[in-house]
């Protein structure tokens, strides 16, 4: 008995081992189906070296136009949003006390004029001294003078444009007293415009005067605007160590409005030599940034099948959808630009490409 239950133990032991060992064995030789990915063949760049900054647009001159002497609103001129051209009227403020204070005036002057005429020819006859003449004509000159303070008064109430520009949206309404120095509307020139930028200090030296500069406002502006810098600050700011500098742009259509933030590119130097990918296809990670590259490999059996390999890179600059890869890639390379996060060193791959991610350098909004 003792040695019959030893047999059907063995046999039983016997008969598992070969069950774990060919189970070990498909395990060895088991490989997950293939991961459906888009690739890229890399080719060489040329890329502009630049500088990126964050800009903020100003107007070449903008004001919030205001009343110069208190008064009530007797007429608007102007609309909201509407362009004007320099001098043009605004508002006029009420007038009548000035006009019968022009009129008063109007009637003293001529009095003492005729009053002078009087005084020159009895003069002449010896009629009146030297002095009775000097003091009239005195007179005559205050009274010329006060009609022309109250005409100058009369034109202070008459709000112009002081230059050609586009309004805002106005703060009066007929009939409502102004005091001095109240705001009726804002003005801007948008054409040309200011885009005032900081650069860190260490930047400065590669900057010049007439250096082209691009600005793009995400879906505002359909291609980026092209402009010049016109000034670098003198100065260095001692809390963030930046220079200012102010690019000057051509806005014949508006599009770029006193206020906005824009993203700006400064060109600083020769181009660069660079691989091109999509932002999609670098998997980012604290040990660092990596691509996956496909080849041809062998499975442990010595079959060949299609995988990938993981090749850590180094990146430049960001361009529209693209990313600089300045080292780590060879141009003709095929690189996976599509489901990088579900891949790992050597698994099998099998491309699809007939959607692939963005991989336009200048990219429009679709409903721009």
């Amino acid at each position: 008995m003792l040695a019959a239950l030893l047999l059907f133990i063995g046999s039983i032991g016997f008969v598992k081992f070969e069950q774990i060992r060919a189970a070990i064995a498909a395990g060895a030789a088991y490989r997950p189906p293939p991961e459906a990915v888009t690739t890229i063949v890399t080719r060489v760049d040329e890329w502009p070296q630049s500088l990126s900054a964050i800009g903020s647009v100003e107007a070449v001159q903008g004001v919030t136009v205001s009343a110069d002497l208190p008064g009530i609103v007797e007429r608007i001129a102007f609309e909201s949003g509407h362009a004007v051209d320099a001098g043009e009227t605004l508002v006029e403020l009420d007038i009548s006390q000035e006009r019968a204070q022009l009129a008063a005036a109007e009637a003293q002057r001529d009095l003492l004029r005729l009053n002078l005429e009087r005084s020159r020819r009895l003069i002449e006859t010896g009629a009146i001294a030297q002095a009775e003449n000097d003091r009239i004509a005195a007179e005559a000159k205050q009274a010329e003078a006060h009609v022309g303070e109250i005409e100058a008064t009369i034109a202070r109430k008459t709000v112009r444009a002081p230059f050609a520009g586009v309004l805002g949206i106005r703060q009066v309404a007929l009939g409502q007293y102004l005091s001095a120095g109240q705001p009726i509307v804002p003005l801007q020139s948008r054409n040309p415009i200011y885009v005032n930028f900081s650069v860190p200090q260490q930047d400065v030296a590669a900057l010049r005067i007439g250096a082209e500069v691009r600005a793009a406002a995400e879906r505002i502006a359909v291609d980026p605007a092209v402009g010049r810098i016109t000034a670098i600050n003198s100065v260095v700011d001692e809390g963030t160590r930046n220079v200012q500098v102010q690019a000057t742009f051509e806005n014949p259509r508006g599009r770029l409005r006193p206020g906005m933030f824009v993203d700006v590119q400064v060109a600083v130097g020769a181009s660069q030599r660079v691989i091109a990918l999509p932002a999609s296809a670098i998997h980012y990670a604290p040990y660092g940034n990596s691509v996956f590259i496909v080849g041809e490999m062998k499975a442990p059996d010595g079959s060949p099948y299609r995988g990938v390999r993981q090749q850590f890179v180094k990146l430049g600059g960001a361009r529209g959808d693209q990313v600089a890869v300045t080292s780590g890639v060879q141009a003709g390379d095929e690189v996976v630009t599509s489901g990088v996060f579900k891949l790992r060193n050597g698994a099998a791959v099998v491309v699809n490409n007939q959607v692939r991610p963005g991989n336009d350098p200048a990219p429009k909004p679709e409903e721009s």
